[in-house]
């Protein structure tokens, strides 16, 4: 099934590129959400119609849930479900940046099985399907394979070194960061960073392809707790992301609080 599954996401992705640079970003019409959780562009909701067209076209006894789409929550009774993001980095779409993702994956028994994210303005489409490896542009990739953390390059939030967080102090880490989630997932599977995390509160949408590409490239995901990402939950909220291979894993959990 995953096989059957990665080429229509590639397919289903490509599009969403096409109408996504329709857009501009500064000029696309964008609003608040009511809940407080961020903006929203017109793109965005384009985006999300399209992929809806060809996903759920194409499968439709998969469950959707999207961050662009109220969830009514039929999806938990699927045995298999779409989880996207139409747009991953709306802000930084909006500021006419080319950091932005989509984001699209196939979840099975919680357990992302297919996944593609795509950055259309920078050429990188990363995929993966479970069991066969993961792609940047065709191209197999692999995540670093450092095991000290002192001196690691790390992915992550500002916020994400605070003190509290710590339990003998913050590493001695090289940070930087990306605006989109989905993108610094899925550089840490092309090895060009060693290691990502946030520690706050985490939408599904935003990290369930980024769960499988990184996988696939020889990493261990979890939450901040280094307990396994599970997917398709009634609150579809996880308890933060923390990537690298198997060593740095480790020794990053053991660091956190």
């Amino acid at each position: 099934m995953p096989a059957r599954d990665l080429p229509l996401l590639i397919e289903a992705v490509r599009r969403a590129g096409e109408v996504a640079r329709g857009y501009t970003g500064s000029q696309a019409k964008s609003w608040e959400k009511p809940d407080g959780t961020g903006p929203v562009t017109e793109a965005d909701l384009a985006v999300n119609d399209v992929l809806g067209d060809i996903l759920r076209g194409a499968r439709p006894d998969y469950g959707w849930l999207s961050e662009e789409t109220e969830d009514d929550h039929s999806r938990l009774n699927q045995e298999r479900v779409f989880i996207l993001d139409p747009i991953d980095g709306t802000r930084s779409f909006m500021e006419g940046s080319n950091t932005w993702a989509h984001s699209l994956a196939v979840v099975e028994g919680g357990v992302v099985t297919a996944a593609v994210v795509y950055l259309p303005l920078r050429d990188k489409l990363y995929s993966a399907a479970q069991g066969q490896g993961a792609f940047l542009n065709d191209v197999s990739i692999s995540v670093a394979d450092r095991d000290d953390l002192t001196g690691a390059t790390v992915l992550a939030a500002k916020p994400g070194l605070a003190e509290h967080h710590w339990r003998a102090g913050v590493p001695q880490m090289n940070r930087t960061y990306r605006p989109s989630l989905a993108y610094r997932l899925s550089v840490v599977a092309e090895g060009r960073f060693d290691a990502m995390f946030t520690l706050r509160p985490t939408w599904e949408w935003d990290i369930a392809a980024g769960d499988l590409i990184l996988r696939e490239a020889g990493a261990v995901v979890s939450d901040r707790k280094a307990k396994p990402l599970r997917f398709n939950n009634p609150k579809p909220l996880l308890d933060g992301v923390v990537a690298a291979n198997p060593s740095l894993h480790a020794a990053l959990t053991e660091a956190l609080v």
